[in-house]
């Protein structure tokens, strides 16, 4: 699932979310367009794309492009196959390639108890 610690931290970044994970869950049982995912989980299209983006630049989803029965284009994304082991093992593995001061301290809390 890691190849580096950036990497690790966008997509544990992407899944710690809880409105991200119900779309990964949908997403799971079939891929779907926008507006139908949207109503399924009840959250706005605007809000839905937001999260939607976070995934996909995390490599967790992919989106294409397909034209409607109704002729409109429709934004389909489904799933990236995905799967990973998180041990200390792995983490420290991942630590030694982290490439910019915000991937070590991008949360903020450094200094804070």
């Amino acid at each position: 699932m890691w190849t580096t610690g950036d990497e690790l931290l966008r997509q544990l970044g992407a899944l710690g979310n809880p409105h991200r994970l119900r779309i990964v869950a949908a997403l799971h049982a079939e891929r779907t367009y926008v507006s139908k995912l949207a109503r399924e989980l009840r959250i706005s299209r605007a809000l839905l794309q937001v999260h939607l983006r976070k995934l996909e630049a995390a490599g967790l989803v992919t989106a294409s492009f397909e034209t409607g029965e109704d002729g409109k284009t429709l934004r389909f994304y489904e799933l990236t196959p995905f799967s990973g082991v998180l041990s200390p093992e792995t983490i420290a593995a991942a630590v030694p390639t982290l490439t910019t001061p915000e991937s070590v301290h991008g949360d903020g809390e450094e200094g804070r108890e």
